[in-house]
Parts: structure tokens; C-alpha cells; sequence
């Protein structure tokens, strides 16, 4: 007997249909699996047979042939265990085939029958949906995960058997999973981190402004103590909320890292802040390893990736980020094909401004040569460099500041002149007909650069003369027209004028006087 069960299995950040075909043969007892599997899916006979046996049903007895179709893109992963199992079970006959047809399922079994949780369920719900199918079937622990795609039933199954007597109909289906995520956004909120708990730094705390406002990467040089870790920690608080679409793609993304599911957090309401350990890998910071899967640049979509100790990062770590940094996506290629994850990200680097940290300190003696100094800094190289916007010094905190009794400026007040900066951007790339690729300014193109950024007469000479003294590369020519582009948008000025252009040039500078 031929039985057909549908699922899907993940490839770069999407998902593609699998028909997995069991046919039921006489001959000796052999179980065979085709379709370009790997060693997880080779190795379901053993955990489908021994948990179909302890769930009280029969298997084929016979030579049985398993085909997960289409056959030549390899499949990866346990989450076929429950399908296969349904369809060994239809394909002894004790299940009628056709009603697998509307259905789609995922899982791992466990030798006992219960159902376990996997990765990717939610790009496998959407494309579920987009198949039209009528439900799908997942774990109990992937089922919150997978409801918040609208228009499809999602039923979370505890164990096989469970889910063979409901669609045999020997007892009702079990209660739909219902998720609102525009409800999950509401509730969202970032509370344990306020900009109101950080004395002085004002100067800081503006260069922060700006770069959340416009989207731009931000690089903060100061000693040891100043609080850059600090400041930073708290920007995801004032950036504005997770737009719905926003909050899908970042969730797609953790749940291919298998970040989601059983005890974790179902869905990302929050902008994500990663901060990953300067001794990570290549792959481990862009993605990749052989059966690719997401980096810590993809997984910072849509929020924050913060680098302390920028210099301590390995040289070539460093410069794999180029890429994202430039095109807001990263492609990884193998022998088998490539994939393209999204890595449309805020960069926020620190670091000290010598290796012992107090080289230019008032109080404190640097105890580095200049050979030091140099070399440390040397570590960082100009093209990555010219790929963040702002660069800001974090100087250390007076005492005055410190024991001022009265609170700092909130998050949230921060945040409302963020979001009507941001709501300017949206307005004119709407009103002037440009691509929705540019959310923010730091995205904006050459041709929105010409059409968005033209300083006044002075702020034409001004910039004139900054890349004639500073030599500034073309590169930062375009990200200095964008900060100010952004101080415009803050001051809700349209022109964007000599002064917007001097802020901006300011923020570009540091890096000349500390690298030139």
C-alpha cells in the first residue's frame, strides 16, 4: 500500500514542501529511505519503528520504501519522525491514507511515542499556509510559535498516539493554539534598561540619538569603566517598536538558530540585542559550517550587534561583516548551493583607545608605547571603519555627575523623538515614490542620497572643505550626507543645512585624529 504525508523542511530562511511517499512491499523486513537524506533522517527508523511499537501500533513488515520528495535537495534534521511514522502506519492499513491529504506535520519522536520540539517551525507554517494547506501539526512546544501565522489551524500533538486516534477518529482533534501577535507586540516592552540610569554623558547620549534615529552604526572609543557597555545595553529601549512583518522575519531567523520553542520565548516582540564574545569564529559571527544556519549578524536582524572590545576580534572576523554591513544580507555558498540570510542590523562597537586603556586619560598615565598604541588600533582597518557612521569618545564620568540626585533624560522620551524621526524618513520615501528596501536613512541609495541629502550653499562649502583637510573617502562623503540627513530629521527641518553638516563631520573626525 502507498500512503502520501506532507511537511516541509527549511532551506536559508524559507521553507519548501516535502511529500513523503511510504510504500509497503513484501519481501524481507527492511526499512529504506531515499530523497538525499542525512544521518538525523537515516537514523528515524530506528526512533519511528521503536515509537510506533511503543505506542501500541504496527509497522510494514515487509520491504518498505520511504521517498521524501523533491529528491535532490538534501534533508536535514529529526523533524520528519512524526510524518514518516503516520505514513508507515497508513501504509500497514490502519490508517485511511487520504485523510493525511489537508494536513501537514512536523516533529521528533522520541522511543516512547511523545512528540519533541523542533527548529524552523514558523517559516514551515508560512509556507504551510501558502500550500493552502487546512492544518498543520506540530509539537506541543512549537505550537504558540507556529499560530502566529493567520489563516492557517495550528494543533500543538503531545505524542503519536495522540495524533493517530484524532485523525482516525477515535477522539476529537485537539483545541486549535490561538496567538495574536499584534497582541504580543503591545505587551512587549523593554523595561529593565532606562537611559535614566546613566549620569552625564550627554554628548554620548546625543551621538546614540542619532544613530538609533537614523539606523547608522556607531563606534564608542573611551577607558575602561566609562560606561560604553553600559549606553550601549540600553539602546534597543529607545529604537522604535517591532513593526509586525519586522518581528516575523526576526523570529523566522531565531527560530532556523533553534533560539524558540519549549521553555524559550515563542515569539520576538523585542528588538534583538546580541553581543557576541570577541573570540567567535567566522562562521559563528557570519553564519555558515556545513549545513548552513544563521550567524550572530543575522540573528541581530532588525536590532542591535554589539562588539566590545572591537580590536580583540580576530582581523578577519572583522572584515566578513563588510558585506552585511553594506547590502543588509549575507550570502553563504557550499558545494551544495548557497543561502542568503537577512542581517539588516545596527552595528555598535566599543573600545578602548590603547591597549592599557587610558592613552589620553587627564588623570590616568598610559603605560603603552606609541609602537602599542599603533598596533592596537592598526587592528581595526580603514574599510570597515568607513562603514560606521558615528564615532563618538566616552570620556570618564566626573563625580559631580555621578552623585547628581536627579534622574537622566527616559528611554521613552528619547524614544518619541526617534520615532517622529523616523516617521519623517517614512514619509518622504513614501511621498517621493522610492523603493521600500530603505527603511531608514542609513539605507538610503545614491540616487535617494542626490534626491534626499543636497546641503544649502554652506553646508556645500563646509563639507568643500572637511574632505579636502580630512580626506574623507567617497564612502564617508555618502554616510556624512546621511547623519546629517538624520540631525535634519530630528530638528524637523527639511533642508538640510551647514550646521546639520557640522554635527555630522564632527562625528566622522574622531577616527582621523586617532588613526591618522
Amino acid at each position: 500500500m502507498l500512503a502520501r504525508v506532507y511537511s516541509a523542511a527549511v532551506y536559508g530562511v524559507d521553507a519548501f514542501e516535502v511529500e513523503i511517499e511510504v510504500n509497503a512491499g513484501r519481501g524481507d523486513t527492511a526499512i529504506v529511505i531515499v530523497g538525499l537524506p542525512d544521518t538525523a533522517v537515516k537514523e528515524s527508523r530506528d526512533r519511528v519503528t521503536t515509537a510506533i511499537s511503543n505506542s501500541g501500533y504496527h509497522w510494514p513488515r515487509g520491504r518498505t520504501t520511504i521517498n521524501l520528495a523533491p529528491a535532490d535537495i538534501k534533508k536535514e534534521g529529526p523533524s520528519f519522525d512524526l510524518p514518516i511514522a503516520l505514513g508507515m502506519i497508513a501504509a500497514s492499513e490502519e490508517l485511511d491514507a487520504a485523510r493525511l491529504e489537508p494536513f501537514a506535520f512536523v516533529g521528533e519522536l522520541a522511543l516512547t511515542g511523545a512528540v519533541r520540539p523542533v527548529k524552523g517551525v514558523l517559516p514551515i507554517a508560512l509556507e504551510a499556509r501558502r500550500r493552502k494547506k487546512t492544518a498543520l501539526f506540530v509539537p506541543s512546544a512549537n505550537a504558540t510559535e507556529a499560530a502566529v501565522v493567520e489563516g492557517l489551524t495550528v494543533y500543538g500533538v503531545a505524542n503519536l498516539r495522540e495524533t493517530f486516534e484524532a485523525l482516525r477518529g477515535e477522539q476529537p482533534f485537539p483545541l486549535p493554539t490561538r496567538c495574536d501577535p499584534s497582541s504580543l507586540l503591545k505587551k512587549a516592552r523593554q523595561e529593565e534598561a532606562d537611559f535614566a540610569e546613566v549620569k552625564g554623558q550627554l554628548h554620548v547620549k546625543r551621538a546614540i540619538e542619532v544613530a538609533v534615529a537614523g539606523g547608522h552604526n556607531l563606534l564608542m572609543i573611551g577607558p575602561p569603566g566609562s560606561g560604553k557597555s553600559m549606553l550601549a545595553k540600553r539602546i534597543p529601549g529607545i529604537m522604535p517598536p517591532l513593526t509586525l512583518d519586522e518581528a516575523i522575519e526576526a523570529t523566522k531567523v531565531h527560530s532556523i538558530a533553534g533560539l524558540l520553542g519549549g521553555e524559550r520565548q515563542a515569539f520576538i516582540g523585542l528588538r534583538p540585542f546580541r553581543s557576541p564574545h570577541h573570540t567567535i569564529s567566522d562562521a559563528g559571527l557570519l553564519g555558515g559550517s556545513t549545513n548552513p544556519t544563521p550567524g550572530e549578524v543575522s540573528i541581530a536582524h532588525h536590532g542591535v550587534l554589539f562588539l566590545d572590545e572591537l580590536p580583540e576580534f580576530k582581523r578577519s572576523t572583522l572584515e566578513v561583516m563588510r558585506q552585511p554591513l553594506e547590502d543588509g544580507c549575507v550570502t553563504i555558498s557550499r558545494a551544495v548551493g548557497s543561502m542568503t540570510f537577512p542581517s539588516e542590523f545596527m552595528l555598535v562597537a566599543a573600545m578602548n583607545p590603547c591597549p592599557c586603556g587610558f592613552y589620553g586619560d587627564p588623570k590616568r598615565r598610559c603605560r603603552c608605547s606609541p609602537m602599542q598604541v599603533q598596533r592596537y588600533r592598526q587592528r581595526i582597518s580603514g574599510p570597515l571603519l568607513d562603514r560606521i557612521d558615528l564615532h563618538v569618545e566616552v570620556p570618564a564620568t566626573e563625580y559631580k555627575e555621578l552623585s547628581d540626585p536627579w534622574p537622566a533624560e527616559s528611554s521613552e522620551a528619547i524614544r518619541e523623538r526617534v520615532e517622529a524621526a523616523r516617521q519623517r524618513q517614512q514619509a518622504r520615501l513614501q511621498r517621493l515614490g522610492s523603493t521600500a528596501s530603505a527603511r531608514c536613512n542609513a539605507r538610503l541609495t545614491s540616487r535617494q542620497i542626490r534626491a534626499f541629502c543636497q546641503p544649502d550653499e554652506a553646508g556645500a562649502e563646509l563639507l568643500k572643505m572637511a574632505m579636502s583637510e580630512l580626506h574623507f573617502s567617497a564612502r564617508a562623503y555618502d554616510r556624512i550626507l546621511k547623519v546629517a540627513r538624520t540631525i535634519a530629521d530630528l530638528a524637523d527641518t527639511e533642508m538640510v543645512s551647514s550646521h546639520h553638516l557640522g554635527e555630522a563631520i564632527q562625528y566622522r573626525s574622531l577616527d582621523r585624529n586617532l588613526w591618522g
